[in-house]
């Protein structure tokens, strides 16, 4: 760029290309020579080359006007403003002429020359895929000037994008295309050269007395790659001593009884990496390195440094060596306490848990300490906070340093315990507040306590009605007044349920399922029509309808209502529901034909009515529950065997006839779980027993009956316990990826009361399978589910015939679980996560055949997907171990089961 006069009346008056002046006016001449500065006023003032740009515009942003005086030579207006024009990044040229001089009046001419606009981009060397993701992160937009940083930006993001996929080779270059279609407008390709990928081949440590080993898991984000050879590679950077664990080490060591130090001595030749990526990223190696201090200072080395890091390329695959400073290694001394006036030194050390000679561990000190908050309590200020000391505060000073051992004094400030002023809600835009309120544990007037906030969290979650990720409580303390007001921020999803589906099979007829769920019901305003909209809601109330026909073999009607909280003061749900099913046989052999006649002729229906109550108890806790359920069913067989064995006095099989089954179950039940359908913490525990009247103690003459299932007796008991542990990220923003592990033991008995009889032919146990058959318990057995086996009927895990239904039930079951979790997805609106399970079950007809360790064994892996409209969505694909026989493979072992709606036992 550059600032010329000239004279531009005519054209060949202007500058040549070499930028001397051809033909020359003796004013303007004497104007361009004169040594003296003198004052001119601007005349008028135009611009040329401009097509996309206002000459208003460009004039106001270069700072010249019609009437300014400027000094020739001398003034600086031409320099500023060819410079401001050209901090636009508009022009690749800006010149400044003069046109016309009359005395001292000047005309001007600013000419530009506008750089080329963007007409289309393309990436050459990229996969489809990879341009639509380059498309949005280059941020190139059409129509927009060409310039040097719009192209140096959109290297960087190619670059970027590529580093985060492992291309650390990648080079990057620009060619622009004038466009034939479009004046001043060019194409511009991106030519991308990925080269090979990059991977970690080796991550070494040098100054390290910690094992390699240990160090090398702490870095979560940059892995080393697999790799088998017999030529190990050598370090070529020249500060790194390879610290070789030879074979005669090994054996002096005994190495070979140490899993780790054979890993040691083999890691060179083989290692191998299933479920781990080797992709370097720069931002996880930066974090990696921090946690890796943090584990040394978890190990007592506090002054432990990163000295040196170094990354370089063998054979195109990276290497990184690392040089640490461990420092000394140092261990806490006498710990004291001032401030304290609530509990007494002695309480404050037990809870601490740290003795003099325990290893130094800031992290953990500030943990027991409270200082970073923990959920699962259980630290000192957990102690404090939850007697109201919402003010309470600690300050952990070290008093002495003396060899390697370090003394610290901890300071407490009490203060006042604070009262709960205020309690808020916001967010709930259909559920009433008062639905809310009646779970929160924080109570206006109360004392202040963490312990309770965090339950009421684990409540509102439970209900089933808001994001149970964005729960947020804001407590704001007031420290002149010793109060606190409670802010609770909720996040409304749905949680109805809808299941549809319809079909017409040959012969079979008309099949589907029509079920509805609402979960936050509202009954009393029913008769409202300004609370349908579409329904009435907020209550909180559960009603559920549903109806299912299989044509002419099945149909079946379900509706249940549930109350949570009757009379409105306390936790006592209340349950009713009516049901009403009926089995056919409605295939003719002879025929061929699903048929009517058939289906009436054949058949087991089943009609009843359930009417239960459970109660919140005090103790031992507020976890526990006590339940009660009244109920009665009817059973009508027609030329319908439900059971083979099953025999009247006469010999013949019982296949006719009616039953009646009148029962109360008492369950006792503590659950401590977070959340219901994520579960990340917490057990559940349920103990339950099934009793009917001991009819045939009453009446011993029912055993001689012709008929003595007339009044089927029975006692069932139940026990469910499960757990779930989380593994990683307990808190905080990898709270989404927290890896939780279930474990979960279920055991069930069903006896009788008197030996002359049978155990009842109905309420017995199918094992087996994925439990789809029995969604709402109306065939008189329960289902418990296996994964990885069809239905069976034998206790040996060898015979496993491939069946739907069983002919049947047992009279006992043991059933063992672990699943481990991982969260894909927490969204409300598609709440996913992954699992891979171990199960173990059986089933048996008598003490006499039980063998609690005989049992089948399956493994295998799995999703669930829950959608707010459809509830759960799951399959699993099992393999049963004990039907992997010598040519069956895992092709005859394997089944691939599927959930709609509820989780199988």
């Amino acid at each position: 760029m550059g600032t010329r006069f000239a004279m531009a009346q005519v054209p060949e008056q202007k500058p040549d290309s070499t930028g001397q002046i051809t033909s020359i006016d003796a004013d303007l001449m004497n104007l361009l020579n004169q040594k003296t500065p003198k004052k001119y006023k601007i005349g008028t003032i135009k611009v040329t080359g401009n097509k996309f740009f206002d000459e208003a515009l460009l004039l106001s942003i270069a700072g010249i006007n019609p009437g300014d005086e400027i000094s020739i030579p001398g003034g600086d207006n031409f320099a500023k403003a060819i410079t401001k024009l050209w901090a636009q990044n508009y022009f690749s040229d800006v010149e400044i002429y003069v046109t016309r001089l009359d005395g001292k009046s000047i005309d001007l001419e600013i000419a530009v020359t506008e750089r080329p606009r963007l007409s289309k981009f393309y990436f050459r060397g990229a996969k489809k895929s990879e341009q639509d993701d380059l498309k949005a992160k280059t941020g190139l937009i059409i129509g927009r000037v060409i310039t040097e940083n719009m192209k140096v930006s959109a290297i960087d993001a190619i670059k970027k994008y590529y580093f985060d996929k492992a291309y650390r080779n990648i080079t990057v270059r620009t060619e622009e295309v004038n466009d034939p279609s479009a004046e001043n407008y060019q194409l511009l390709y991106f030519n991308i050269n990925k080269s090979n990928k990059v991977k970690i081949d080796e991550i070494r440590f040098v100054g390290n007395q910690v094992d390699e080993a240990k160090l090398k898991k702490q870095l979560k984000g940059t892995k080393e790659r697999s790799r088998f050879t017999l030529y190990p590679t050598k370090d070529t950077i020249g500060w790194v001593d390879p610290k070789v664990y030879t074979f005669e080490q090994y054996v002096k060591e005994w190495g070979f009884l140490v899993p780790s130090k054979t890993k040691k001595l083999v890691d060179p030749y083989v290692r191998f990496k299933l479920f781990t990526s080797a992709k370097f990223n720069d931002k996880k190696y930066d974090e990696d390195k921090i946690n890796l201090i943090d584990y040394y200072n978890s190990l007592g080395y506090r002054d432990a440094a990163i000295v040196k890091d170094t990354m370089y390329y063998i054979d195109g695959n990276m290497h990184i060596n690392i040089r640490v400073d461990e420092g000394h290694k140092y261990y806490f001394g006498n710990i004291a306490w001032r401030g304290n006036t609530k509990y007494s030194d002695s309480l404050l050390t037990e809870i601490l848990a740290i003795r003099k000679g325990d290893t130094y561990n800031a992290e953990l000190l500030n943990k027991k300490l409270g200082r970073s908050v923990s959920p699962e309590g259980g630290d000192i200020s957990g102690l404090y906070m939850d007697d109201g000391y919402l003010f309470f505060r600690t300050d952990p000073v070290e008093t002495a340093v003396y060899n390697d051992t370090i003394d610290y004094e901890i300071r407490i400030v009490e203060g006042p315990q604070a009262t709960i002023e205020k309690v808020t809600i916001a967010g709930n835009d259909k559920t009433k507040e008062h639905v809310i309120r009646r779970e929160l544990r924080t109570i206006p007037g109360d004392k202040f306590s963490r312990q309770l906030l965090i339950r009421s969290q684990r409540e509102i979650a439970n209900l089933g009605y808001f994001n149970q990720e964005k729960i947020g409580i804001n407590p704001v303390p007031n420290p002149d007044k010793g109060t606190v007001d409670i802010n609770y921020t909720l996040e409304e999803k749905s949680s109805d349920q809808l299941e549809l589906s319809a079909g017409f099979g040959g012969g079979i007829g008309l099949t589907g399922t029509l079920g509805v769920t609402f979960n936050n019901f509202s009954a009393k305003n029913i008769f409202s029509k300004k609370a349908w909209d579409p329904l009435p809601t907020g209550d909180g109330q559960k009603l559920s309808l549903r109806v299912q026909s299989n044509g002419r073999a099945y149909r079946s009607y379900n509706v249940s209502f549930t109350e949570p909280w009757l009379g409105g003061k306390k936790r006592n749900a209340f349950t009713v529901g009516l049901f009403d099913t009926k089995y056919s046989n409605a295939y003719n052999y002879m025929t061929g034909r699903y048929e009517k006649a058939a289906g009436d002729t054949s058949f087991f229906r089943t009609t009843g009515v359930s009417v239960g109550l459970a109660k919140q108890l005090k103790w031992p806790d507020d976890y526990f529950n006590l339940g009660f359920t009244l109920s009665y069913a009817r059973y009508q067989l027609r030329n319908y065997a439900i059971d083979r064995n099953l025999t009247l006095r006469d010999g013949s099989i019982w296949q006719n006839g009616h039953s009646n089954n009148l029962s109360l179950k008492v369950a006792l039940q503590r659950s401590s779980v977070d959340q219901p359908i994520f579960p990340r913490s917490g057990s559940n525990y349920l103990l339950s027993v099934q009793l009917t009247p001991p009819y045939s103690l009453l009446n011993p003459g029912v055993v001689r009956e012709s008929n003595p299932y007339k009044w089927v007796e029975y006692h069932k008991w139940r026990f469910t316990g499960e757990w779930y542990v989380p593994l990683t990220a307990p808190h905080g923003a990898e709270r989404n990826k927290q890896l939780v592990l279930k474990a979960a033991a279920k055991y069930g008995f069903i006896g009788r009361y008197n030996n002359d009889l049978q155990v009842s032919p109905f309420e017995r146990f199918q094992v087996g399978d994925a439990g789809l058959s029995n969604t709402f318990a109306l065939l008189g057995y329960d289902i418990i589910a296996q994964r990885g086996y069809p239905v069976y009927e034998t206790s040996d895990p060898t015979i496993n015939p491939d069946q739907q239904g069983a002919s049947r039930y047992f009279t006992m079951f043991n059933k063992y679980v672990l699943e481990l979790r991982y969260p894909l997805s927490l969204n409300p609106s598609s709440t996913i996560y992954g699992l891979t399970f171990f199960e173990a079950a059986n089933g048996w007809y008598s003490f006499k055949d039980y063998n609690p360790f005989r049992l089948r064994r399956s493994v295998g892996v799995g999703m669930r997907f829950f959608l707010p409209m459809f509830g759960l969505l799951g399959f699993d694909y099992g393999i049963g171990l004990d039907r992997t026989t010598p040519g069956n493979g895992l092709k005859g072992a394997s089944r691939f089961t599927f959930m709609l709606g509820f989780e199988p036992e």
